[in-house]
């Protein structure tokens, strides 16, 4: 038995990890375990804050500090805080229609599964 898995990954390079099985390939490969990484990938970045949302607060923050300052006009300040909690909102709107279509999917993968 190989200590490679004997699959090739997407960018044409040999697979690196170390086969599972008789078949040798790794758990990445194997197609047995597809529908988990499949669920495994529509989670992933879900509990990391989007590099957005920490730009409009490293920039919330930043406009706070000048205003308090001094350096930025207390309407100007307010104006742009408006703006960035707009665009805040536009982010959840997306957030909760991705979440929406992500469940939409798993509901109609759970009815074809069940013959409904």
């Amino acid at each position: 038995m190989s200590l490679l898995c004997s699959a090739t990954k997407r960018d044409g390079a040999p697979c690196t990890l170390p086969p599972n099985g008789s078949d040798g390939l790794c758990w990445a490969h194997d197609s047995r375990n597809a529908e988990r990484r499949r669920r495994g990938q529509s989670r992933g970045g879900k509990n990391k804050p989007s590099r957005e949302l920490v730009n409009i607060k490293q920039r919330l923050s930043g406009l706070a500090d000048d205003v308090l300052a001094g350096e930025v006009d207390r309407g100007d300040g307010a104006v742009v805080a408006q703006v960035l909690n707009v665009y805040l909102r536009a982010i959840s709107v997306e957030m909760k229609l991705r979440e929406q279509l992500d469940l939409e999917e798993r509901l109609e993968g759970l009815e074809a599964r069940w013959g409904a």
